[in-house]
């Protein structure tokens, strides 16, 4: 089946709404016989004359009065997909964002983020869930708006990305623990019972491979796969935590905190989301917030 011109739409709003083809002829700035041409290839796509001659005029047919209530809006619609996107009104703007976190994200972060969108947006809800693991087809598949995190092997090749914060590594304790006080060696710290963060069930780590080469290695008593749940036990127990700084500031309210006596690479967090949101302004506006709230108020391109 042949694909119908919709370039016709226009033309036939046009003829529908002037009931005459000389006067739709000048509104569309063609000429008289191309405006005849026009009409005689709407008559042969809807299979209806459409206009008709009535006396020295023309009447429109029962189809065409069908049809000239349904054309225009399908025109607006049509002309509004094609124009720039107009300015952001955010007091009016009703949306959902879904954000895709770790663990500590909404604990240091999400106040303040509610707080600047709410004043913004008040018409804007944010919806947090977890990111248990790396996979990037949240964000293709359109499920999650927005995520942070380390980019990494698996993260999609085509997905945007932009740093947040770096963070380091922390040692963490509860204040009654021998590592609270005096200098903290590599020997110190390794000595102590520790707790091992890994969401993929490894034993060992970055921590280890490093105290490795000082010829060291830590006792790791608890095994978690999570930051949060580090946190919880060292809270309780006599247990080392060695977790994101900035990512865990909140959770480590009354412990303890020493850098790591062993070198460790920052991490970077970064945003990330799909390309096809790169020019939406609501998420153009959203992105800012986040990198405001998480990186300290620098506002950088989107």
């Amino acid at each position: 089946m042949t694909r119908p011109d919709l370039n016709l739409l226009v033309t036939l709003d046009v003829l529908l709404s002037e009931g005459s083809v000389a006067r739709a002829a000048r509104r569309l700035q063609l000429s008289p016989s191309a405006m005849s041409r026009a009409l005689a290839r709407l008559r042969e796509a809807t299979g209806d004359p459409l206009l008709v001659r009535a006396g020295r005029g023309l009447v429109p047919t029962p189809r065409a009065l069908e049809l000239r209530g349904r054309v225009g809006p399908l025109v607006e619609a049509a002309e509004a997909c094609l124009r720039p996107a107009e300015s952001l009104n955010l007091k009016t703007l009703t949306r959902t964002f879904t954000l895709r976190n770790r663990e500590g994200f909404v604990e240091n972060f999400g106040p303040d983020l509610i707080a600047r969108v709410n004043a913004e947006a008040p018409g804007v809800r944010l919806r947090f869930v977890q990111k248990l693991d790396r996979e990037s087809s949240p964000l293709r598949e359109g499920a999650v708006d927005l995520e942070t995190g380390v980019v990494g092997d698996a993260t999609g090749p085509e997905l945007r990305a932009q740093a947040l914060f770096h963070d380091r590594f922390v040692g963490v304790v509860c204040s009654g623990h021998p590592l609270a006080n005096g200098e903290i060696t590599p020997a110190r710290y390794a000595g102590a019972r520790h707790i091992h963060v890994s969401r993929r069930g490894n034993d060992t780590g970055p921590i280890d491979a490093a105290l490795h080469a000082l010829g060291l290695e830590r006792d790791i008593a608890a095994s978690v796969g999570s930051f949060s749940e580090a946190l919880a036990l060292a809270r309780a127990t006599d247990l080392i935590a060695s977790v994101p700084e900035r990512y865990t500031g909140t959770l480590r309210a009354n412990l303890v905190t020493f850098p790591l006596p062993v070198a460790l690479p920052e991490i970077t967090i970064s945003l990330l989301w799909h390309p096809r949101l790169d020019a939406d302004p609501a998420h153009r506006w959203l992105r800012g917030c986040v990198r405001e709230v998480c990186g300290g108020g620098a506002r950088s391109a989107s």
